[in-house]
């Protein structure tokens, strides 16, 4: 059975809503905040789950040798046209973060924008991360970039809605489940005088979890911050960034 994200009209009528071009602007201010955070020991990065190459494009455009890689064909063609415009080289792979494989090839490897935890069986979660482990070169770091657990029960609300630019307004729903492990997000986008309705869920990790299974696959010196600026997983934390190192 297809899990939701397979399903490319997700991503086709929630572009404009998910990557809006404040989001790609603010893409600048990410990555200046994330190679400060982390000693990146040489050129070679995979953005894994790039999307349309918010991150990927910058790195390149530094003089980093980039790999993006992500499922989606849609995202991916919006990635290679920013990629044009912008006149930089990425190699772009469309693949399954499960699946893709580069044993040793990378310095840095990054999961970015909560594109971590899709999969219905939690075990392919560690997969992940044992795919990140073995595509490192040793002494590379790995970066996560999620919304923590602990962030989600602070600010918890079943129903939020919002005006958009365009016109619309998107209404999102949401339920725990799974013994609060797992997210159900509904979101009923109601434009020109039309709803549509899309539903997706993923699993929530809380730093601990997050540490727990990075160290489980062989990472050493994980730390936690609570945004790209390296400020303290704590209260007033707007992100939870995993970082972590590849053993030498």
């Amino acid at each position: 059975m297809a899990e939701w994200f397979e399903d490319e009209s997700f991503w086709i009528e929630l572009y404009p809503y998910m990557f809006s071009e404040e989001r790609f602007a603010q893409a600048e201010d990410d990555v200046e905040k994330l190679l400060k955070l982390v000693e990146v020991p040489g050129k070679t990065v995979l953005d894994l789950c790039c999307g349309p190459g918010r991150i990927s494009i910058l790195l390149a455009k530094r003089g980093f040798a980039v790999t993006g890689v992500d499922r989606t064909a849609f995202l991916l063609d919006k990635a290679k046209e920013r990629a044009k415009s912008a006149n930089v080289q990425v190699e772009w792979i469309q693949e399954d973060m499960r699946n893709f494989l580069r044993p040793g090839a990378f310095d840095l490897v990054l999961n970015m924008f909560t594109s971590f935890g899709y999969f219905d069986n939690k075990d392919e979660d560690v997969k992940v991360l044992e795919n990140m482990f073995t595509n490192l070169k040793p002494g590379g770091a790995c970066v996560i970039d999620v919304f923590g657990k602990e962030m989600l029960a602070k600010i918890y609300q079943p129903t939020h809605s919002e005006a958009v630019a365009d016109g619309s307004i998107l209404v999102e729903r949401h339920e725990i489940f799974d013994e609060w492990t797992r997210i159900r997000n509904e979101w009923i986008l109601i434009k020109d005088g039309k709803a549509k309705t899309f539903k997706f869920h993923h699993t929530v990790y809380s730093a601990q979890e997050l540490r727990d299974r990075l160290e489980k696959v062989g990472f050493h010196k994980v730390r936690i911050y609570g945004n790209l600026d390296g400020k303290p997983y704590g209260l007033d934390a707007e992100r939870l960034i995993a970082a972590a190192c590849k053993p030498v």
